[in-house]
């Protein structure tokens, strides 16, 4: 029986012409789809720069620097625990009395030290650069020496004996240098004298001859009187000048000088 309106009888021209209906509708709205205008896209950076993705982009940046902090934390405390353990080892250990651990960095040294203190024991950090910087620690009876201080800061080994040869050599040449300083100056002789060696020329009795002990002649600069042409005193030559410088002055003539 047909379903159609009002009870036509003719149900294929019926649904014919409701199929046709159906299309004209979807090709029109096909139609108005086209006409629209298309949405501008909006560029990447300011999608970036929006506030809902910089919010975003905040908060994960957030959790992920929580998340290595807590990663951090995780691992100081691994690393702590396990300096401990090592530390322990090592006091139960009585054939020890040293031990150097591998290079670290600046807080697992820091964070090792603060270990060793707790224990009651000594650390000294060696090493140039930071990279290859390592930890010693020692027993409190059996403190390093500033000599073997000096070695490791040196990146040398410490030896014991060497240090000890060392030792007694250093103090050997400080005695020595005591007693020749108590001594004095030594006092250089030549091994031959000269007058030996030239004997040959100028004889063995020359230089012994030629010899003698300089004296002074106390008469030097002295004139006898015997040898003196003027015989008057000092006063009376004194006179005789201002005489003739006044007469001189005065035009007379001179009288004659006895």
């Amino acid at each position: 029986m047909c379903s159609g309106p009002r009870g036509s009888g003719n149900c294929d021209s019926w649904w014919v012409s409701v199929c046709k209906r159906r299309r004209s509708t979807r090709s029109r709205r096909s139609h108005r789809r086209c006409d629209r205008k298309p949405l501008k896209a909006r560029p990447e950076s300011a999608l970036l720069t929006s506030p809902a993705v910089s919010r975003f982009l905040t908060c994960q940046q957030a959790a992920r620097l929580k998340k290595l902090q807590e990663q951090e934390k995780q691992q100081k405390v691994e690393f702590r625990k396990r300096m401990e353990k090592e530390v322990s080892d090592f006091i139960q250990d009585s054939r020890q009395i040293k031990k150097k651990f591998q290079p670290m960095n600046k807080i697992e040294r820091s964070i090792l030290h603060d270990v060793v203190e707790v224990a009651g024991l000594t650390s000294f950090s060696f090493g140039e650069d930071d990279e290859c910087r390592y930890v010693m620690i020692f027993k409190k009876e059996f403190a390093p020496s500033d000599e073997e201080l000096e070695s490791y800061r040196r990146g040398e080994e410490w030896d014991p004996q060497k240090a000890e040869e060392k030792r007694k050599l250093k103090e050997l040449a400080q005695r020595q240098e005591e007693e020749a300083a108590q001594q004095g100056p030594v006092v250089v002789s030549p091994a031959s004298d000269y007058k030996d060696k030239y004997s040959h020329l100028i004889g063995k009795g020359a230089a012994k001859d030629a010899a003698h002990m300089l004296q002074a002649n106390k008469t030097y600069g002295c004139v006898p009187v015997a040898n003196k042409r003027d015989t008057r005193s000092i006063e009376e030559a004194m006179n005789e000048i201002r005489a003739k410088k006044r007469l001189r002055q005065s035009g007379e003539e001179l009288p004659p000088t006895s």
